[in-house]
């Protein structure tokens, strides 16, 4: 395997979160990262609307279409690379989404360990 394969908190390769709408701190549709992604996109989540309040009332307005940026505006249901620390805060806030650990970036381990991560599997 190459340097350059990103991979998931499970070891393995990472696993696109969303190409619709396209996500990412590249806008690959990975939970992807490098230097230049200080806010750490890592957790691929399934947001719902107490997150996108929540988010919202943090001055990150994840509702709103902005097309300059092509950012169509999130929807409940849809998945999303958020950054580790907002979706930390959530967690704190009892309004954290559902994340997919195949697709959530290893370094996401760096903050969290994988026992708390899989208490908010989709996949559970």
């Amino acid at each position: 395997m190459s340097n350059d394969v990103a991979l998931n908190v499970l070891g393995q390769p990472l696993v696109p979160c969303s190409f619709d709408p396209l996500t990412g701190f590249f806008r690959d549709g990975s939970c992807k990262t490098n230097a230049e992604d200080v806010g750490s996109h890592l957790v691929c989540a399934i947001v719902n609307d107490d997150f996108l309040q929540f988010s919202l009332s943090r001055g990150n307005d994840l509702i709103t279409p902005m097309p300059a940026y092509r950012f169509p505006g999130l929807v409940a249901g849809d998945q999303w690379c958020l950054c580790i620390n907002r979706w930390l805060e959530a967690v704190e806030a009892h309004c954290a989404p559902l994340i997919k650990l195949e697709s959530t970036n290893i370094k996401a381990l760096e903050k969290v360990s994988l026992d708390f991560l899989d208490q908010y599997s989709s996949d559970i």
